[in-house]
């Protein structure tokens, strides 16, 4: 990890930076859109800081703790450690850290995550030993927020009483 914080730390002349969950969340789904790749990507949370060094393509996000996020259409379970980075071409992420998925009963690290053919509507997903697996690009797609059923009759219930 201390070596990612030097990464970090190096690339951060000549980068944007942005604190702040909301700017952070908003600016990490603009980078996705502009990359190409699906802005549901990334779903983390409590992220504090975004860099992006767009001259070298590195691209670092910062959240309060690790999170474990399940993509339900595909059945994968991914983690995302407190700190990840990537260097980030049209889409394509390289040199990929701090992103983990969980294969039978063991973390495997992803390092790339691409589209090579857009038409396809496929995305893999590569360690660093060069195995891919692809999968559809709408498992990516950002999720709207849903209201639970117990707020949507809470006004109702509070004109009853």
């Amino acid at each position: 990890m201390a070596c990612q914080r030097e990464i970090i730390e190096h690339q951060r002349d000549g980068a944007d930076v942005y604190e702040g969950e909301a700017i952070c969340k908003e600016k990490s789904r603009l980078l996705l859109d502009e990359i190409m790749l699906p802005k549901g990507l990334l779903p983390l949370d409590n992220i504090f800081e975004m860099g992006y060094n767009r001259i070298t393509g590195f691209v670092w996000l910062k959240q309060l703790k690790k999170k474990v996020h399940r993509f339900d259409d595909i059945g994968r379970t991914v983690s995302f450690d407190t700190e990840v980075t990537a260097f980030v071409d049209e889409h394509r992420m390289r040199r990929v850290t701090g992103v983990k998925t969980k294969e039978l009963f063991i973390w495997v690290n992803i390092s790339e995550i691409f589209i090579d053919d857009p038409s396809s509507n496929k995305i893999s997903f590569a360690n660093s030993s060069g195995i891919a697996r692809s999968f559809p690009i709408s498992a990516f797609n950002l999720q709207e927020e849903h209201i639970p059923h117990e707020h949507l009759h809470t006004e109702s219930t509070i004109n009853l009483i």
